[in-house]
């Protein structure tokens, strides 16, 4: 597509969004709503739109080439993102549930399911391309290392026994063979012998009429199956076979954005050699002139305060802004009052203030509850980039003439805007050092016991902010690399490749039938769809964007529970490949027997989360989690110390903060085993993952079995698969589609078509994940913290409680007074 297809999908998106800015930031503001309904309503309308503005900016920031656009673009992107996260969060608050069912907004705003899914940026990984290399080069060189000093395998002797049995074994297959050859021999002769008394029976013409029918029967059924086909296809209601591979007009498309990424290489070289040659040339030009005439308007302004007050003005600090307050056009009394009330506040800045403060801060939170009950939307960390991001695009690429830049290369003038600012900062922190001397020079001329005072407070304010100092935790591994600890981590199987999937790869069609569930009472299980969303949203989102990880609503750990098969550990290594992160494994079969000892199991955590922050983002996986938190450890794993990480993990976890992109991911298939109180105070999110539906099982045969190297034709009746396999998972599937797809089987296919009889057989040696099992853990989902307020909301006793504890407090005041 052309420059301005982008452009053009860049400005629609922002149209959208000043409509949003304007619902979400009224001049007056809203009312608190009391229905809990019409306010959920209110905020998944808010979070549709905001993905489809997110989905169109992601595309525009992929394929434009101009680097300053991309920039201006790339700062309203991340912070959709993040307002989409919010109202994520403010969703499951406000209906206590991880999964939500918008059928009725979808078909307000005429979308479809598929305008739903939440994209990942395709900068995570673009962007971190070299980084991710060297990585990978690390890899191999360490496990080609490890391959070279790898012990040779040890020869096991085979016993007498064994040794019988496979001669036994050999020994009956070739009978087997041979007698089967024998009864083949005798059977071809009578056969032969058959036919040759039927010739001699049959005559010519009898052929003849024998052979038209069996050829006309053949292609009569041929044109008929044709005719039926094209009906299908013309209905919709299957794919042409032309379709199914990509035509030259799909493969010219992909080209073209793999060349226009190219080109974004390119245009940002020139953007980034422009820059330095813009700066040098201000500065050698501009930059005098700027020095003397921030001089200049500052002595004019030490003399107008001395005229006005009396007095030389104290030199505003650096913290408060410098000579950039003197420029800001207010008079040199009005000045004075502000640095006078300033250093007021610093005074007055101590505990009980601080108590007072805190006070007057919950009796006006009470006050405002009892004046307006109801629900109301919490305050934004985006909402001001997002008005401040659509203002630079209203006011310099809304109605700028490009017509002359058809390449979409950078413009200087733009450059030099911005450039000339930074430039007078940097002046401007100059000229304060020199004027600052300056004016300490004239008071001493004119006033010389005013600058004791000034000194000595000055002195006083160095000394108390150096005495500032926050104590740093002790860094056990300081005289050692990064690249030596990556290297030992990998030795010890601590840190880990992933495997090669992609987070669109985990299949699952979208729930249908999810509002109309919930509007019976009846709480649906959440399809694979909605799992592959919330799992976009919770981990690949943050630990993609730097700028979305600090503000948004933070996610420290995440357990993922489901029963096996459903693609958990998947998910986990979809996440690390979405977004270029390390995989840690601290699985309690996989930590055992490694670091032994107290001292070693806290020098192998500060390893790990030492790595991980410093090669952020990273992901450290805990596979089977509920074994760490065992209500009773069985016997047999005693020795594996299965709870060795459950105190010291807790703590570490404190230190994470909002600038470390390091998300723990718990898997487990068996969460009953595990005390639920101590489990749900360590993952702050819970994401229970059920068994596929019908659509997603049929979206899923198809795939896998394309995937494979096998056809999906006429002859395989999908729909019936989908029906039968219920109650089997992903993994079960693969596993049926492997034990089937034979390099010989797929050779057969011209003859022999592939057909829903032949997976029935293996299925049926598969025990699949039964009703009981998905009902264990739907029961036990419902005794976390969220299950329990969905069941309080679902029996009305949420808001009696809410109401109870509003008027509780209005009593207590009502009584005071």
């Amino acid at each position: 597509m052309s420059h301005s297809t982008y452009n053009t999908l860049w400005s629609e998106a922002h149209e959208e969004l000043s409509c949003l800015l304007d619902e979400e930031l009224p001049e007056e503001p809203l009312r608190p709503e009391r229905d809990r309904v019409v306010f959920f309503q209110r905020l998944a309308t808010f979070y549709v739109r905001y993905v489809q503005i997110f989905r169109q900016l992601e595309e525009a920031y992929d394929q434009s080439v101009h680097p300053q656009k991309r920039r201006v673009i790339r700062q309203v992107l991340d912070s959709v993102m993040g307002r989409v996260l919010e109202l994520k969060n403010e969703m499951v608050e406000k209906e206590f549930s991880e999964y939500h069912y918008m059928d009725d907004i979808i078909q307000d705003l005429k979308l479809t399911p598929e305008d739903l899914e939440i994209p990942v940026p395709r900068y995570f990984i673009w962007e971190r391309n070299k980084v991710l290399q060297d990585r990978e080069r690390m890899f191999a060189a360490i496990l080609n290392q490890m391959d070279v000093t790898e012990k040779p395998p040890v020869m096991r002797m085979l016993t007498l026994e064994r040794a019988i049995k496979i001669i036994q074994v050999a020994e009956r297959a070739r009978q087997g063979r041979l007698r089967a050859k024998f009864m083949r021999e005798i059977h071809r002769d009578s056969e032969r012998q058959r036919r040759a008394e039927e010739q001699e029976a049959v005559s010519t013409d009898q052929a003849a009429v024998c052979i038209q029918k069996v050829w006309r029967g053949f292609m009569q059924r041929k044109f008929t199956k044709r005719l039926r086909e094209e009906e299908m296809i013309f209905l919709g209601m299957a794919m042409d076979p032309k379709l199914s591979y990509p035509s030259q007009t799909e493969l010219d498309a992909l080209s073209n954005e793999a060349n226009r990424r190219t080109r974004q290489d390119e245009h940002e070289d020139d953007y980034q050699k422009s820059i330095g040659s813009v700066i040098y040339q201000l500065k050698e030009v501009e930059g005098p002139e700027m020095k003397e005439t921030m001089k200049d308007q500052i002595r004019q302004w030490f003399i107008e305060c001395r005229d006005a007050t009396g007095s030389f003005p104290d030199y505003p600090e650096e913290e408060d802004g410098g000579s950039a307050l003197i420029f800001a056009e207010k008079t040199p009394e009005e000045l004075a009052e502000e640095l006078a009330a300033k250093e007021e506040e610093d005074a007055n800045k101590n505990p009980k203030g601080k108590e007072e403060t805190k006070e007057k801060g919950k009796k006006e939170k009470v006050n405002d509850e009892e004046e307006e009950p109801g629900l109301k939307m919490l305050p934004s960390a985006y909402l001001e980039d997002l008005e401040r991001g659509h203002k630079t695009f209203s006011e310099v690429w809304k109605e700028r003439n490009e017509i002359k830049n058809f390449s979409q290369r950078h413009e200087l003038e733009l450059i030099k805007e911005e450039k000339r600012k930074e430039i007078e900062v940097e002046i401007r922190k100059q000229v304060d050092e020199l004027m600052r001397q300056e004016l300490a020079n004239w008071k001493l001329a004119v006033d010389k016991e005013k600058s004791g005072k000034v000194k000595g407070a000055a002195k006083k304010k160095k000394a108390s902010k150096s005495g500032k100092k926050k104590k740093k935790d002790k860094d056990l591994t300081a005289d050692r690399t990064i690249e030596s600890l990556f290297e030992e981590l990998v030795e010890q199987e601590l840190l880990k490749k992933a495997d090669n999937v992609k987070l669109k790869d985990y299949l699952g069609d979208y729930s249908y039938l999810g509002t109309t569930l919930r509007q019976s009472d009846i709480e649906p299980m959440p399809s694979l769809s909605d799992v592959r969303q919330v799992v976009a949203l919770y981990a690949v989102l943050p630990l993609g964007s730097q700028a979305v990880h600090e503000k948004a609503p933070l996610v420290k750990t995440m357990l993922l529970v489901g029963p096996t098969g459903v693609g958990k550990k998947m998910l986990v290594h979809a996440i690390c490949r979405e977004t270029g992160a390390n995989l840690f494994d601290l699985s309690p079969l996989n930590v055992a027997g490694k670091y032994p000892g107290k001292s070693g199991l806290q020098m192998m955590l500060h390893v790990v989360f030492k790595v991980a922050r410093l090669m952020q983002p990273s992901v450290i996986w805990i596979g089977e989690a509920e074994k760490m938190f065992y209500k009773k450890v069985p016997k047999e794993e005693k020795e594996l110390d299965p709870k060795r990480l459950k105190k010291d993990l807790p703590k570490i976890l404190k230190s994470i903060k909002g600038e470390d992109c390091v998300l723990i991911v718990g898997t487990s298939s068996d969460p009953h085993s595990a005390d639920l109180k101590s489990l749900c105070k360590f993952y702050n999110k819970i994401i229970l993952i059920p068994r596929p539906d019908y659509a997603s099982r049929y979206v899923m045969w198809k795939d896998l079995i394309k995937k494979n190297g096998g056809e999906v034709t006429s002859d395989l009746d999908l729909s019936s698969l989908a029906k039968i396999s219920d109650g089997y998972t992903q993994g079960h599937m693969v596993q049926v589609v492997r034990s089937i797809l034979t390099e010989r089987r797929i050779q057969q296919f011209p003859k022999r078509p592939l057909t829903a009889s032949e997976f029935v057989s293996p299925l049926a040696r598969i025990d699949p994940v039964f009703q009981e099992e998905e009902e264990a853990l739907k029961n036990w989902y419902a005794k976390t913290p969220l299950g329990k307020k969905r069941i309080k909301a679902a029996l009305g006793k949420e808001g009696d409680e809410e109401s109870s504890k509003t008027g509780n407090k209005g009593g207590k005041k009502k009584g005071k007074k």
